[in-house]
């Protein structure tokens, strides 16, 4: 092929007019795609992040509204200063600038403080393990009331100077009183009272020996029986 039929055939007009066409259809997809962009992030239409520490929940999730924005709770927390069932904080801050329909995660203040259950410690573990265990959960510990028991062992436990099982919810505000054994505590031991049986003094006085008869009081003899006597007596004398 000569260069001169070369030419001829990239310069024929279905050539020219096949890339000319694959330009336009390549500058109508960019178009269109810097449209499509343009309205699916909404350019342009920033909504402001109200702020909404302090406010109920059915204000907040008015006001949200309101904007074109949602909300949703993501934790619970507890500030006895906050009135109950209002925000204590917000995902996204105040003033900041966010496109509509965006969900605003918050924390919300409890009606109470958290209420954790007693964990098992009354008679099953000492008083080490059970404060460390109260520890781990948040509990806040009192002073130690000492009963007569195993030396440094828990016996029981007390909320408001009043017994609690375990298992029972209470208040992580409320201090925890351990009641622990302070090692006075006489143990029974059976050999304690054979010791004392075998060991204990004897009186002489009431003491009676096996086999032992006690003096009986003499029968009394009959006038028969003396004259009977007499006579025999008085028959043997010559």
């Amino acid at each position: 092929m000569t260069a001169t039929d070369f030419f001829k055939k990239i310069s024929s007009n279905l050539l020219v007019a096949n890339c000319l066409g694959v330009i336009i259809l390549t500058f109508i997809l960019t178009v269109g795609a810097l449209f499509f962009i343009d309205i699916y992030t909404r350019h342009n239409e920033n909504i402001t992040v109200p702020d909404l520490i302090g406010m109920s929940i059915a204000d907040a999730e008015k006001s949200l509204n309101d904007l074109g924005l949602k909300m949703e709770i993501a934790d619970t927390g507890y500030v006895q200063k906050c009135a109950p069932l209002t925000i204590l904080e917000q995902a996204i801050l105040p003033n900041k600038e966010v496109k509509k329909g965006r969900i605003i995660h918050v924390t919300i203040n409890a009606d109470g403080p958290r209420k954790i259950a007693i964990p098992d410690v009354a008679d099953n573990c000492s008083r080490r393990e059970a404060e460390d265990k109260f520890q781990i959960l948040g509990f806040k510990l009192g002073p130690i009331e000492y009963v007569t028991g195993e030396s440094d062992w828990v016996i029981g436990v007390k909320v408001n100077g009043k017994n609690v099982n375990a298992g029972t919810k209470v208040s992580i505000n409320q201090p925890i009183t351990l009641v622990v054994g302070k090692g006075t505590e006489e143990l029974y031991n059976g050999n304690d009272s054979m010791d004392y049986i075998l060991n204990a003094p004897i009186d002489e006085e009431s003491e009676i020996l096996e086999g032992e008869m006690t003096d009986a009081p003499a029968e009394e003899q009959s006038p028969s029986s003396e004259q009977n006597t007499e006579t025999t007596e008085g028959a043997t004398t010559y």
